[in-house]
């Protein structure tokens, strides 16, 4: 919703006026909400922009993971939501093999059932058993 700040010139009140949308923006004509004047000024103002919960744990904002340990015993349909909205906020194409697993658990798979379903040169199975990760 589309905010701007006004110093109105006649009474030197600072009003804000919260709009639907910018064309109703753009149509209407700002008026004094303590004197009913139309002789403002518009102000320079921050702008709010609204974060999701997990571009603060993706950026590391917040203090404690303690959102994530929500995730160990959620269900599969869950965890891959939260996984594409993940993959959202970081604003690549994850690639076909991605969508896949996590359309799968989309639909209640297990993740374990579809790791064991994944070729061996997938990029989302485990490696065999005894390889060490570098």
């Amino acid at each position: 919703m589309p905010t701007y700040e006004f110093r109105c010139n006649d009474c030197g009140h600072k009003v804000t006026l919260k709009y639907k949308t910018y064309a109703a923006y753009d149509e209407a004509t700002p008026t004094c909400t303590h004197c009913g004047s139309a002789d403002l000024t518009r102000l320079i103002s921050r702008v709010a922009i609204k974060r999701s919960m997990l571009s603060g744990i993706m950026s590391g904002d917040l203090e404690d993971n303690d959102a994530l340990s929500a995730l160990d015993n959620a269900d599969p349909a869950t965890l891959g939501r939260v996984l594409r909205e993940m993959s959202a906020e970081v604003g690549e194409d994850m690639g076909d093999e991605f969508d896949e697993v996590i359309g799968r658990m989309e639909r209640g798979e297990r993740p374990e059932d579809i790791e064991a379903s994944l070729p061996p040169d997938s990029e989302f199975a485990s490696p065999p058993a005894g390889d060490d990760l570098i």
